[in-house]
């Protein structure tokens, strides 16, 4: 058919005209990740199943079979575990995380998403009494210019700074306590109970997750309870958390238990726990009682949890060995009695019959870092070893390393039995948190001797726990370690591997992933994870660290 002087295709065929090849149109890739071949925990606790995942920006668009060239980037997993990246419920970074914004040691153990703010202590709000202070010992200490003062400056900084992993913010009550009237051991009055609820207000409008508590330590061992409660009411209000490490851990342990469940129940909010354990082995006999309160509670209606690290040994400072009236007034006043010689003998002899009750000796506190450079040779070592060398008694060489340096000496405590570890891991209701922080074997981390919960605490569930000594089975440890610390929080886009969720995730190899850190030798990588994608992007590959920063800081929302 002719039409205006063109030949249809069929007649230029006839008359022997070359027709030009079909356009063809290459669809675009669907995904701009997909992850092949792998065997999928979703962080429900259900067995593994294979499968693929798309990732489209941030989330999981699919979960399925995906032909690899369906994605832009595709990351093979055949014989590998996929999982969400781990949430830990329980750590240390509020400023660290500024210094060490990679997280290197968090990243390459799996860890996507941080809880800060812990027992008691979070970076902000940085106001009030004592503010300048804490300023400048970031500033001296880390290099860090803290120019935050509430949650949301905190939160601006943060962003600004760029990190791997995700953070998510918890406000310490001892900070509000301290910033209203210093660190002092008295009620507060009408007026400074107001300022203090109306910053716990404020700091939940700004977008933390809940309220945290230190009441072995200074400001939270002065707080009353009902003074507590107050507080935790008004994070009930938003659907908070309330984290606690609890009065007592050792002689008075069930006592400590139904006091953060009392609080629960009165002031009607989920608790968590923080690092539950029987400490002292006079103790440890307790640590079935306290699973036993924990139950009760929950089948009662209070939406109580617990977490632990999989460690024997805890860390802290040495002034937590002190009692209340030597630590009244904060440090600078501590140190004054210290310099006492009256006040320096009655020290003496309270902090001696504390060690003795717990952790039980002074060979099981040995020295994590020091601030100067005068006692480096006491990191690593412990106390008996110490006083051996200086020719003293171990209590003296505890008092003497604490006026020596200013107060601040963290130390590691060997002090709870593997058997409890063992009964904590197993139990439903108890989830992994590290009581960790992110750091790199650089800087000033590297002139200290830390826990090595920091970068082995979530492989040593997988692989001690979980593939060797089989404590507990591989999804349930992933449970641990994602949905149920993810819900616990209220994060409610991550823990899990579904379609429209964030896609953190890791991909691990279940028979050789393992922690390598050591008490001897604790800044070592983990092995075994193979790559760590956080809001989608990789941020560990082929276990190493990309130095991508697409971690984001988590608001809480109505």
């Amino acid at each position: 058919m002719k039409r205006r002087g063109f030949l249809t295709k069929g007649a230029r065929a006839a008359a022997g005209v070359a027709l030009a090849p079909a356009l063809r149109v290459e669809a675009a890739p669907a995904f701009d990740t997909v992850v092949r071949g792998g065997t999928v925990l979703d962080g429900t606790g259900a067995a593994g199943f294979r499968a693929d995942l798309g990732i489209v920006g941030d989330r999981i668009a699919a979960v399925g079979d995906i032909p690899a060239e369906q994605g832009r980037r595709a990351i093979t997993a055949d014989g590998l575990s996929v999982c969400p990246g781990f949430v830990d419920i329980h750590t240390h970074s509020d400023g660290d995380i500024l210094v060490y914004p990679t997280a290197d040691s968090r990243v390459r153990q799996g860890v996507t998403t941080e809880v800060t703010g812990n027992c008691g202590s979070s970076a902000a709000p940085l106001v009030g009494v004592g503010a300048e202070e804490r300023r400048t010992r970031y500033l001296e200490r880390d290099q860090l210019q803290a120019a935050w003062s509430d949650v949301a400056s905190y939160c601006a900084q943060w962003e600004k700074t760029r990190c791997s992993i995700n953070h998510a913010l918890l406000l310490g009550q001892g900070t509000l306590r301290a910033n209203a009237i210093g660190v002092v051991n008295r009620p507060l009055s009408s007026e400074e109970h107001a300022a203090v609820l109306r910053a716990t207000e404020e700091g939940m409008d700004q977008g933390a997750f809940g309220l945290s508590t230190g009441l072995q330590y200074t400001p939270g061992r002065f707080t009353p309870r009902e003074e507590i409660v107050s507080m935790a009411r008004v994070v009930a209000r938003y659907g908070g958390l309330y984290a606690t490490h609890m009065r007592n851990e050792d002689a008075t342990l069930l006592e400590a238990v139904g006091e953060a469940i009392a609080i629960g129940r009165e002031a009607q909010l989920r608790v968590e726990v923080s690092h539950l354990k029987a400490a002292g082995q006079v103790n440890w006999h307790k640590q079935r009682g306290a699973l036993d309160l924990i139950e009760a509670a929950r089948a009662s209606g209070v939406e109580v949890l617990a977490d632990v690290y999989p460690y024997t040994a805890y860390s802290t400072g040495l002034s937590i060995l002190l009692e209340d009236w030597a630590l009244d007034g904060g440090r600078a006043a501590m140190l004054g009695r210290l310099r006492d010689p009256a006040q320096r003998a009655r020290i003496r002899g309270e902090v001696d019959a504390n060690v003795r009750a717990e952790p039980g000796g002074y060979d099981l506190i040995v020295i994590a870092g020091v601030e100067g450079e005068r006692n480096r040779a006491a990191i690593g070592r412990d106390l008996k070893a110490i006083a051996a060398d200086w020719n003293v008694e171990p209590v003296d060489a505890l008092l003497r390393l604490l006026d020596e340096e200013n107060g601040l000496v963290p130390f590691i405590g060997h002090a709870m039995s593997e058997a409890n570890v063992d009964l904590l891991l197993a139990h439903p209701l108890v989830m992994v948190g590290s009581d960790g922080s992110s750091m790199a074997p650089v800087g000033r981390a590297a002139s200290t001797r830390p826990h090595p919960r920091s970068y082995g605490c979530f492989v040593r569930v997988l692989g001690h726990y979980a593939r060797d000594r089989k404590v507990l089975d591989l999804p349930t440890a992933v449970r641990k370690m994602t949905s149920l610390p993810a819900d616990q929080v209220g994060l409610r886009e991550r823990g899990r591997i579904a379609r429209g969720m964030k896609a953190d995730l890791v991909v691990f190899d279940p028979a050789t992933v393992r922690d390598e850190a050591s008490f001897g030798d604790p800044h070592r990588y983990a092995t075994g994870i193979a790559h760590v994608l956080v809001n989608g992007e990789p941020v560990v590959e082929q276990g190493r660290h990309t130095g991508a920063r697409p971690g984001r800081l988590l608001r809480r929302r109505a």
